[in-house]
């Protein structure tokens, strides 16, 4: 086994954190890593927690977390942050806002930037959820950037995703596109103690009528964090779903079709990293770069190509 999967296997912090670096960095030994992680995984459950910029997604895990604590239930926060175009870094760090909560052993968060994806997640987050899983932790919660519809990868990676949505703020107009409405298990209008929380309650009602979901039938929850309202139901609605999940076999559909897009993503991620180290290590096909009037299609497939055939 992989030293720092044993050191894992026996809640050492500084393995944990090391571990997330490694795959954040896609070490060339993370797949080996991973493998042996997997094998000491705990079943935490995996909560998303997705939602517009503003919505109190932060606030709200953080409100979240106390309650959660009071219930003597470890967790791991990874809170994916935007990407700074110089340093490759995240910004924001909404480990700012859960401050009061950096001195619990019962509580790690870990900041981690997108890094360029389109989906509203870090490429590691997955690896990242199944490392603090096999450390023991009860409950993994995601945070994703917020950046609206596109936020979709958030229902590949956990179990139960809750869309943050405000009164008034816009969000009536944006959650009736395509695709963000859909991944949601549970709604969650926070800051409802604001003009107009009836008003979006009847519409998602209302979405939920025309969109007819099978199974499962999102709840929608009320909470307002900046009093510490609605983590009890918060909570009681969590555990449900996961419920739901473990006792019918549209749940058992869900995680199976999780493990595929996994499987595809890895692979994707492997012959990435091969082909891409064998461009950078051509001289020659770095000197094809100078040239900006070059045809990127001519070039990717027969570079492709090249690399396929040195495999066989």
């Amino acid at each position: 086994m992989h030293p720092l999967a044993e050191r894992i296997q026996k809640q050492d912090m500084r393995a944990l954190a090391k571990a997330i670096t490694l795959v954040e960095n896609d070490d060339e030994k993370k797949l080996e890593l991973m493998s042996d992680i997997f094998s000491i995984k705990k079943k935490a459950h995996y909560i998303g927690i997705t939602g517009s910029p503003g919505a109190g997604k932060s606030s709200l895990i953080n409100r979240f977390l106390t309650y959660l604590r009071s219930l003597d239930l470890t967790v791991a926060v990874i809170a994916v942050d935007p990407t700074s175009p110089f340093s490759g870094g995240s910004l924001l760090g909404d480990r700012t806002r859960m401050n009061q909560h950096f001195m619990d052993p019962g509580i790690f968060i870990r900041s981690m930037a997108t890094r360029g994806s389109l989906g509203g997640l870090a490429r590691a987050t997955k690896d990242a959820i199944r490392v603090c899983d096999a450390y023991g932790f009860d409950i993994v919660l995601v945070e994703t950037v917020g950046v609206g519809q596109s936020e979709l990868d958030i229902m590949k990676v956990v179990d139960t995703t809750g869309l943050v949505l405000t009164p008034n703020s816009g969000d009536v107009l944006q959650i009736f596109k395509a695709g963000i409405m859909e991944i949601a298990d549970l709604f969650i209008i926070n800051k409802a103690d604001l003009p107009g929380v009836e008003k979006l309650k009847n519409t998602l009602e209302e979405y939920m009528m025309i969109a007819q979901p099978k199974g499962w039938q999102p709840p929608i929850i009320k909470t307002i964090s900046t009093e510490n309202e609605g983590m009890e139901t918060f909570y009681e609605k969590v555990n449900a779903h996961q419920n739901y999940l473990y006792e019918t076999d549209q749940g058992l559909k869900q995680r199976k079709q999780q493990l595929k897009l996994e499987v595809y993503e890895l692979i994707r991620e492997e012959i990435w990293r091969e082909v891409k180290a064998e461009i950078e290590e051509d001289q020659e096909k770095q000197q094809v770069f100078q040239d900006p009037s070059a045809d990127p299609y001519q070039l990717a497939r027969s570079w492709f190509q090249e690399w396929m055939r040195k495999g066989e």
